[in-house]
């Protein structure tokens, strides 16, 4: 069984500045990652000239720097795709995203809980079909379960990487691993402190290596 990987989420906005760099660089150095992905916080614009200098950071060290739902804005930064979180019509953000950025850029895409919808999307030739719980899920437990299962059965039939997200603490992180995700997310803030973004991404690692401790 191949191990799980690491994929880092960095959150940012205006008001970070350089900071955003500070938690990233803590972050790099906690764990090896293949992708980020860059967001903003719920319903605020990503700020373009951070992000455009995350981006190059991320290339420079060989790193796909992935850009939250804007396929536009991943071409204009040449960032390396672009991640569609959950809506009622991946098919066609999909399909738009692919007009867009054509097959070079990597289009990741968030199948929410249907297994059709994940299906249809691996067929269209998502990059990696990503499993999350979105933020106005209230039953986050039942949620989480339904999470694993889906994780489980997408890694027992398709090749297609699988990529889980919203974890909610290391413990999660390691059910998620076990489950046979590809890849589990773990999400740092540019509001954070250096050492809370080290750490963060340590308890994480520790918990998809299999540190028994942590689950």
């Amino acid at each position: 069984m191949i191990p799980t990987e690491l994929y880092l989420v960095l959150e940012i906005d205006e008001k970070a500045g350089a900071n955003s760099i500070a938690v990233l660089e803590a972050a790099l150095g906690a764990a090896s990652f293949a992708s980020v992905l860059i967001t903003a916080p719920t319903g605020r614009p990503l700020p373009v000239p951070q992000a455009n200098s995350i981006v190059e950071l991320l290339q420079a060290k060989s790193i796909a720097a992935m850009i939250a739902d804007d396929a536009n804005l991943a071409r204009q930064l040449r960032a390396d795709g672009v991640h569609l979180t959950w809506s009622k019509d991946q098919a066609g953000r999909f399909a738009e995203a692919r007009e867009i950025l054509g097959e070079r850029f990597l289009i990741g895409v968030d199948a929410g809980r249907s297994r059709d919808g994940a299906m249809t999307l691996g067929e269209a030739g998502a990059d990696y079909i990503a499993f999350g719980i979105p933020p106005h899920v209230e039953d986050r437990a039942t949620a989480a379960q339904r999470q694993e299962d889906l994780v489980s059965w997408w890694s027992d039939l398709f090749e297609i990487p699988c990529v889980a997200f919203d974890a909610a603490d290391a413990g999660a992180a390691a059910r998620l691993a076990h489950s046979g995700a590809d890849f589990v997310a773990v999400k740092v803030k540019a509001s954070d402190t250096p050492d809370a973004a080290l750490e963060q991404v340590k308890l994480f690692a520790a918990a998809v290596n299999g540190d028994k401790e942590i689950v």
